[in-house]
């Protein structure tokens, strides 16, 4: 059964674990974020037997808690089955540094008799998303399990006891795996090992090979009222020896310390903007770093920034958001720059710098090792070829590398990226355009659904060719000259072409007829708001302004969720045919777009109190632990689609600091009161 959200996520750039609303291991992507899930969505389950009687902790009969240790990655969840008479607290760790997998659970008898518990895990790997040639094993040297194929391997092991958590040499009185098996998992009528488990007692198989899992059990004892501590690690490594070191780690140092080291390390890394933060509601500032945590979640130590890791959207078309689209990418990158993480994103920029073709433009989406993702963009129209790309993507790179340089200032970074990233990118969005118009050649929107040319894309490919001249500029290069000539002719273009006086706003988009004439979409589109984000017009800019009120009121969800929908008649997870009321679900991006150009145009401390009820608004609408999914039921407010969703973290991150600048930039103090909240509008609420 399918358990949606995923509410818990923890990682280091190459281990990614996320955890279903159930405490299961749902995803284990490894050696990239984003790429070889070793579990693929499958339960990685932990069980209890006691007294006689079995329950799987996905099971009815358990309520349960989910979040995190403050301002980590470390896990603090809670379990309680009346049933069994057992209470659980449970916190998972990856270590910071190590690709080691790390649970603490603590077990408290509620029953006034002691009692035996054992505790069972199952263990449901593909190695390298197959289930082919897959061979688990128990070492008799480590007393340990190994699923190992090819270059991965993985090592599980645990102690049970009061010292548990200590190093191995001082763990006296702490017990390994009491119990194992090995086996046989949905292959001729196999349902796999765990279920050799619900009798309390696993049979022993010492190897199996094919598609296979293992499960491992503990064993301990539990006196009235008392406590029992359990350490459960899987190490990962490219073969036995590496897998084999960082097991070595866990037992010489101990999952006690290793774990506390990891959280010590996260509070240290978010705490930068710590001192900026007391602006804001204490609830705001603690979500504020959480997103930062959850973004550092999703992105991949060779670069990567993968949008979202949520398996469960394989239950819809076989596929997923495990890639990187550049241009969330961008937007994730850029709000990491503001927030100070420079280093983080300089390894994004690199991605981008291998991935570019060699036309100069960025496909529709890649694979976290940089090889191009799936695609359902034709490459063929009406017997012509059609370059399958967003044009806004590539140029979505060059505005946030431009913005990287801002804030950042390091110039040989820009320097070893100007002939590979920048002149390329440049030159594709400088030369693909109409000779008539001036305006960019239809591509693909940036919500990947039509094919035409788009006040979004038009205003990012202006930005784009304005930081390419930027950047140009700072070595002399005098074709900076020509990509400004350039930009200010695209800016030029679309305030003709795609501004409409008679509407007052600015137009989704144009169509190309085949008899070359454009026909105009007016569509009310949220990324509209693409003019300000990029700096075609100022977010004051009366065009701005009639534009932003439009979609304002006519793209607000008019229910008890409210939130801002992509646009009018957003089929995309439809969950109602009331337009009027909802013209599509609440997407957290585009709601904080709308809390941005309040913050961008604000000149009162009014503007930025309705900022600050959007912020909370997100903040409120996020899943128990705080993380933001893609979009919300119109009516119940459940997240739909992915969850976490990485873009929907940055443009956080990115309101609150663009707030936080603004506030400052005023020189006001903003007093925001649950009153101030409730006078508000209703439709900011």
């Amino acid at each position: 059964m399918h358990k949606l959200p995923r509410p818990l996520s923890i990682g280091n750039g190459n281990l990614l674990i996320n955890f279903d609303a159930d405490l299961v291991m749902r995803d284990f992507f490894f050696p990239y974020v984003g790429m070889m899930n070793q579990i693929e969505g499958r339960r990685n389950m932990m069980g209890f037997w006691v007294d006689g009687h079995f329950s799987w902790l996905d099971e009815p009969g358990w309520s349960k808690t989910w979040g995190y240790l403050d301002d980590t990655l470390v896990t603090a969840c809670t379990a309680r089955s009346e049933r069994l008479g057992l209470a659980l607290t449970i916190s998972d760790a990856v270590h910071y540094r190590e690709d080691l997998y790390l649970k603490r659970v603590v077990i408290r008898n509620l029953r006034s008799e002691a009692r035996e518990v054992r505790v069972f895990f199952a263990n449901d790997f593909n190695i390298d998303e197959s289930d082919i040639g897959d061979t688990a094993l128990f070492d008799p040297d480590l007393q340990a399990i190994y699923h190992y194929k090819r270059k991965r391997c993985l090592i599980i092991d645990g102690r049970i006891g009061p010292s548990a958590g200590k190093p191995a040499r001082r763990a006296r009185g702490a017990r390994g795996i009491a119990q194992f098996s090995t086996g046989r998992k949905r292959f001729a009528g196999a349902e796999g090992t765990w279920r050799d488990a619900e009798d309390g007692k696993l049979e022993g198989h010492l190897i199996s090979q094919g598609s296979v899992d293992s499960a491992i059990g503990f064993q301990g004892e539990l006196g009235p009222g008392k406590e029992q501590q359990l350490y459960y690690w899987i190490a990962a490594g490219s073969g036995f020896d590496s897998a084999r070191a960082i097991h070595g780690l866990a037992l010489t140092a101990g999952p006690e310390r290793l774990m506390s080291e990891t959280a010590t390390f996260w509070r240290n890394w978010v705490s930068r903007h710590s001192e900026h933060l007391a602006g804001l509601p204490p609830e705001l500032a603690s979500f504020f770093k959480r997103s930062i945590l959850v973004a550092r979640t999703q992105i991949d130590n060779r670069g990567g920034i993968v949008a979202a890791n949520d398996t469960d959207i394989l239950r819809h078309n076989r596929d997923h958001y495990s890639y990187v689209w550049a241009r969330d990418g961008a937007m994730v990158a850029h709000a990491l720059d503001l927030a100070g993480y420079h280093g983080l994103t300089r390894r994004f920029f690199r991605f981008c710098e291998r991935a570019i073709s060699r036309q100069g433009f960025l496909w529709h989406k890649y694979h976290p090792n940089g090889s191009v993702g799936s695609s359902w963009h034709p490459w063929v129209r009406k017997g012509d070829f059609l370059l399958p790309v967003q044009e806004d993507e590539t140029a979505s790179v060059l505005w946030a590398l431009g913005r990287h340089y801002a804030a950042d200032r390091d110039l040989d970074f820009v320097d070893t990226l100007y002939p590979t990233l920048v002149e390329p990118a440049a030159n594709f969005l400088a030369n693909y355009r109409d000779p008539e118009t001036k305006l960019p050649r239809p591509s693909y929107d940036l919500w990947e659904e039509r094919q035409g040319i788009f006040t979004y894309t038009a205003a990012s490919t202006y930005a784009g060719l304005m930081a390419a001249s930027l950047l140009g500029e700072l070595f002399g290069d005098r074709t900076a000259a020509e990509w400004r000539a350039a930009a200010e002719e695209v800016k030029e273009a679309t305030l003709t072409h795609l501004y409409d006086k008679k509407l007052g706003r600015f137009l989704r988009g144009l169509y190309v007829r085949p008899d070359g004439e454009a026909s105009p979409d007016y569509t009310l589109d949220s990324s509209l708001f693409g003019v300000a984000l990029f700096g075609l017009l100022p977010a004051g800019d009366e065009r701005v302004l009639r534009t932003m009120k439009l979609v304002q009121d006519g793209l607000w969800v008019s229910t008890d969720v409210g939130g801002v929908a992509r646009y009018t008649g957003d089929y995309y997870f439809r969950k109602s045919d009331d337009v009027e009321r909802v013209p599509g679900n609440p997407w957290i991006i585009c709601t904080l777009w709308l809390a941005r150009w309040y913050i961008a145009k604000a000149s009162s401390v009014g503007e930025l109190k309705v900022a600050l009820a959007i912020l909370e608004w997100v903040r409120t609408h996020a899943i128990p632990g705080g993380h933001l999914p893609e979009q919300l039921h119109p009516y119940s407010g459940q997240a739909l689609s992915v969850a976490p969703l990485t873009w929907s973290h940055a443009e956080a991150v990115s309101t609150v600091l663009e707030y936080l600048a603004k506030v400052r930039e005023l020189g006001v103090t903003v007093e925001f009161s649950e009153e101030d909240r409730l006078a508000l509008p209703s439709s900011y609420r």
